[in-house]
């Protein structure tokens, strides 16, 4: 009978035993359950970030970019036919005068070509006349003395072809300016796509650069700009004489062409400038620290925030200082943008934003 009573003890303990282990459980889960409740409730963390809030103020700024000097006038000096030459008659590195002869081809045969054919008309000439009298009196027909015509204007037009080939045979220079290197010597053959020399007018100079297509209104035919070269302390100045009507596909930026005065002759073609390009006083200026700029894959954009919740802006920017980059279009003023935690924060997102005095 005790052993009975023990077995049923133990039965009764192990009872109590496991509901008081479910009851602990089922306290756990209610506990992790309010928790994660808990959790959800309490939303995502706001960010604490500092900003900067948007003014406008007169800014006076300059836009760099590079160049490169070319002669304001050059050709390939080149014969037009094929044929010896018998005469140089420039120096190189020299300056020669527009119209200056510089080689001179050999010519006799044509020359002898042009005396025969006007041997051939004069004879011609004196066959008319005769054919002229006979005409009157019906001597000949009317389509003789049209056939002596026709030989006559044929030789005419042989003539003027071979004297415009022997006027090819002196090569004259086309402006006035300084020779480069002789690149034949008397007695070569030469064809027409044979360089004898080049001649480049360089008393003036042209400089070729480009600025972004947002700075069109800035830079316009008669506005002076500045430049330095390499291996000059000086600073010279140019004048915009054109401007291409549109902007490079690839690059969205307008190609400036700029005049130089260069009769001291200080500056040589094929140089490489370092241009500065003056911009207008802006009083109504935008300026914003340059980590607010966030640059993505297709476009530039600011975190701006309105009632505690971020938006991604797209802007253009302008020209930059050492420490802040101008907004051409974007922004207004009394925006609130962002300055730190630009790598944390997304569209829409919750901050809470300090502005630091």
């Amino acid at each position: 009978m005790n052993s009975a009573n023990s077995m049923i003890s133990r039965k009764v303990g192990v009872l109590l035993l496991g509901v008081a282990l479910m009851s602990v459980v089922s306290c756990n889960e209610q506990k992790d359950t309010k928790s994660a409740a808990g959790g959800k409730k309490g939303g995502a963390k706001v960010l604490s970030v500092e900003g900067y809030v948007v003014k406008q103020e007169p800014f006076q700024s300059n836009y760099t970019t590079s160049g490169s000097l070319l002669p304001y006038e050059e050709v390939k000096i080149m014969p037009e036919i094929q044929g010896r030459i018998t005469s140089i008659s420039f120096k190189e590195g020299g300056v020669v005068h527009k119209g200056q002869v510089l080689a001179s081809l050999y010519n006799a045969d044509i020359k002898a070509q042009i005396q025969k054919l006007k041997a051939q008309r004069e004879l011609q000439v004196k066959t008319i006349d005769r054919q002229a009298q006979l005409l009157k009196v019906g001597g000949i027909s009317q389509q003789d003395y049209d056939a002596t015509s026709t030989q006559i204007s044929a030789i005419d037009a042989d003539i003027a072809y071979a004297q415009a080939q022997l006027t090819k045979t002196t090569i004259v220079a086309p402006f006035s300016g300084r020779t480069g290197i002789r690149n034949i010597s008397t007695g070569a053959i030469v064809s027409p796509g044979t360089v004898i020399t080049t001649l480049q007018q360089t008393g003036n100079l042209k400089m070729d650069f480009s600025i972004p297509e947002q700075y069109r209104d800035e830079v316009k035919t008669g506005k002076e700009v500045s430049f330095t070269v390499s291996g000059s302390l000086d600073t010279f100045v140019s004048t915009v004489i054109a401007i291409e009507p549109s902007a490079n596909a690839a690059t969205r930026t307008l190609k400036v062409r700029a005049e130089i005065d260069n009769k001291k002759n200080l500056l040589g073609s094929g140089a490489f400038a370092h241009v500065i390009v003056p911009f207008t006083n802006n009083k109504n200026a935008m300026l914003v620290p340059s980590q607010s700029v966030i640059p993505t894959n297709r476009e530039k954009v600011v975190a701006v925030v309105k009632n505690g919740i971020t938006k991604m802006v797209p802007v253009i920017i302008g020209a930059r200082t050492s420490d802040r980059v101008e907004i051409i279009s974007g922004l207004s003023e009394g925006d609130t943008i962002l300055t730190t935690g630009i790598m944390q924060v997304k569209e829409g997102m919750k901050v809470s934003v300090t502005i630091p005095k």
